[in-house]
């Protein structure tokens, strides 16, 4: 599934991952492939995003949690999320 993080500044991330897991109101939660279309605003935390590997280009972006599992994040204050069709759109701040 392809996944946009954008913020009003730049791009923080664009390209295929495996899952994304996000901060929402009520808790985290889960997108993954083939997830049901869902816009959904989000809250002060980390974005996660499950993927074997990043470009380049946005790994300065990234923080990788942990040597050993694939996974990137990035600290958000808000946002809203947009998922569709296996393509998803972050806008945060």
């Amino acid at each position: 599934m392809n996944i946009k993080i954008l913020t009003p500044e730049y791009v923080v991330f664009e390209g295929e991952v495996d899952s994304v897991l996000l901060p929402g109101k009520n808790g985290e939660f889960h997108i993954m492939t083939n997830h049901a279309g869902i816009v959904s605003s989000l809250i002060g935390g980390k974005v996660k995003l499950y993927a074997k590997s990043v470009d380049e280009v946005y790994a300065k972006n990234l923080t990788k949690e942990n040597d050993k599992d694939s996974v990137f994040s990035y600290p958000i204050k808000s946002g809203v999320v947009e998922f569709n069709h296996n393509k998803g759109i972050i806008l945060c701040e």
